[in-house]
């Protein structure tokens, strides 16, 4: 694996100092089903203030690795660890502490139709604080104008758009003001002008409330726009192999990580929208 490039702003990313103090490490992760391993021995850590986009082809483990940061998959081998803090190897009362400290957006939003947009926005506030209603509803409806839903307090998630029902998931992933949010494909299945105005969002969340992120995605334009480093996952070699911003790795990265970047996209739009 190539060593760490080191970050340079072109568009929007931001400059990520890598000598920082890591939110997250991950420590020889081996990920499988069974005997069927599907990535192995990963090391990397998640950077306090960046956009860390995790990428690569069809069926190499993306979201898999997503599931194994927030604690839904033990690792076959290896450590996760926030702070000092190993995720799977913590008490109940650590780990559930831990589990507080991010929030996540899955991909296709998992809102309970059941229940209307505030509702789900409150739900986490419902289950893991002591917040009276009052104070969840203010809480809620804070979060969903923050997301430029502002009024779709009362509205049943059937009725709203893909885009919105991605911003919604957002604002229920930031109900416990987290400093940390997991993305599952956010721009999946957006139309280009929503997928845009949702990597704005994005960046917003980054610069203004100091929100690191990390996102799973195959959208070129979105990752050239919001990504400040690229972790690519190569499904052969069942490993990482290569990690640093998006553009530097298109200029000088393994070969078929190049091709991975030069697919038919650039960031030209992006920039042109910036």
């Amino acid at each position: 694996m190539p060593d760490l490039l080191t970050p340079a702003r072109s568009l929007q990313p931001a400059v990520i100092d890598s000598r920082r103090e890591p939110l997250v490490r991950v420590q020889g992760l081996t990920m499988a089903f069974g005997s069927t391993v599907v990535q192995r021995d990963l090391d990397f850590n998640i950077l306090s203030g960046e956009v860390l986009a995790l990428a690569g082809g069809s069926g190499c483990g993306k979201s898999t690795l997503l599931r194994h940061l927030i604690g839904l998959q033990m690792p076959a081998k290896g450590q996760v660890l926030y702070g000092t803090q190993d995720l799977y190897a913590a008490d109940e009362g650590a780990r559930t502490a831990l589990l507080q400290s991010f929030g996540v957006m899955f991909q296709a939003g998992a809102l309970w139709s059941s229940m209307t947009v505030g509702e789900n926005v409150m739900l986490p506030m419902q289950v893991l604080t002591d917040m009276d209603a009052s104070q969840r509803e203010q809480e809620a409806r804070f979060k969903l104008a923050l997301v430029g839903l502002a009024g779709s307090f009362d509205a049943e998630p059937a009725t709203l758009s893909g885009g919105m029902r991605k911003r919604a998931a957002i604002a229920r992933a930031l109900a416990l003001n987290p400093s940390l949010l997991f993305l599952d494909e956010p721009s999946a299945g957006l139309d280009p002008l929503t997928s845009a105005h949702l990597d704005e969002l994005i960046l917003h969340l980054r610069d203004d409330l100091g929100t690191t992120v990390v996102m799973v995605s195959h959208e070129l334009e979105s990752i050239f726009a919001l990504a400040d480093r690229l972790l690519f996952l190569d499904a052969q070699s069942k490993t990482m192999t290569a990690l640093g911003p998006p553009k530097e790795l298109r200029r000088n990265g393994p070969e078929d990580v190049q091709r991975f970047l030069r697919r038919g996209a650039s960031d030209q739009g992006k920039e042109e929208r910036a």
